[in-house]
Order: structure tokens, then sequence, then C-alpha cells
């Protein structure tokens, strides 16, 4: 499988974005997985060239009508056991 890209989304890209990037990041490598994570901003998330989108809620209500991946809701950036099971969940959606 090509390396997957995830984008973690935020309002400007520069702030609650990277806080989520880094869980996700701790999460592929405490898990043994491999992808290439990158931040943006909700006003360009969706031309981003990217396998999904991990955001808020309501960002994710600005961007459903426009994505063209699928884009995972994280309703607590700081619950390190949602964010798990949201990154997991999306790798085993793509293994079958």
């Amino acid at each position: 499988m090509e390396e997957l890209k995830i984008q973690a989304v935020c309002g400007f890209g520069c702030g609650s974005s990277l806080f989520l990037r880094i869980k996700i990041d701790e999460v592929l490598k405490k898990h043994g997985l491999a992808a290439r994570t990158f931040c943006g901003d909700v006003g360009t998330a969706c031309s981003a060239d990217c396998d999904v989108i991990f955001t808020s809620p309501e960002l994710a209500d600005r961007m459903k009508e426009r994505a063209t991946v699928p884009i995972v809701v994280i309703n607590s950036f700081m619950d390190e056991n949602e964010v798990t099971e949201k990154v997991l969940a999306f790798f085993q959606s793509k293994e079958s």
C-alpha cells in the first residue's frame, strides 16, 4: 500500500492542527504504522493532496460538502483514546 497522507485541520493551520498532528504521529509510531502527516487550514484543506482529513466537528461541517476524501471527526484533540481509536479505524478501513 502506498504511504497514506493524513491532514490535521484547524481554523488557521498552525495551532490546534499541530497538536492533533502530534497526537496522530504518536499513534502511528506506537502501532508501527507509516503515514505522512501535515497540518492544514479549513479554507484550503479540501484542495490539499491527502487521503483523509482529521478535524473538529465544527470544521468538519464546514468542509463536508467540498471534501473528496473522508473526514474523521475528533471531538476532543486531548482525548488520546479517541484519537487512537479513530486513527486505527481509518487504517483498518483502508486494509479492507
